[in-house]
């Protein structure tokens, strides 16, 4: 898969992200500090979520000091729904019942660890179909679909 990846700071949580990655076999383009560029958070999630709302990525993850910036600025993006995961079980229900395309993580408060077990999860997860209404208000909050 395509993986856009953007982070304002080059933590090692970060490296670890990249890794995981890499070794699962994803192509992953990087943004901000994560390609070694000076670039605030908004612009970098901005970046992120262009490259999954144009279909250059399958999806994406944004990385800030807390991961709610990049969560909200991801967000301003149409097509794009970004989730700010702080555990495993979030990560899947944020696919499953969201289904989510865009991953927030907090450089601050995200272990090694977490950060591997967040990404299995997500990875694993896909949409379950239940939430066609819901999915449908934020389509029309987008502005995606016709006579919004």
């Amino acid at each position: 898969m395509r993986i856009a990846l953007g982070a304002d700071d080059q933590a090692h949580v970060v490296d670890v992200i990249i890794e995981t990655l890499t070794s699962g076999g994803h192509d992953v383009t990087r943004y901000g500090k994560a390609a070694g560029e000076a670039e605030e958070w908004g612009r970098t999630a901005r970046r992120v979520a262009e490259a999954v709302a144009a279909g250059r990525a399958d999806w994406g993850v944004v990385c800030c000091w807390t991961g709610t910036g990049v969560s909200i600025a991801a967000n301003k993006v149409s097509g794009v729904r970004a989730a700010l995961c702080a555990d495993a079980e979030t990560a899947r229900g944020a696919r499953k019942w969201n289904d989510a395309n865009v991953l927030a993580l907090s450089l601050r408060s995200t272990s090694e660890q977490v950060a591997k077990e967040i990404l299995a999860a997500w990875e694993s997860e896909s949409y379950g179909g239940t939430e066609a209404e819901s999915l449908g208000v934020l389509a029309d909050l987008d502005g995606q679909r016709p006579g919004t």
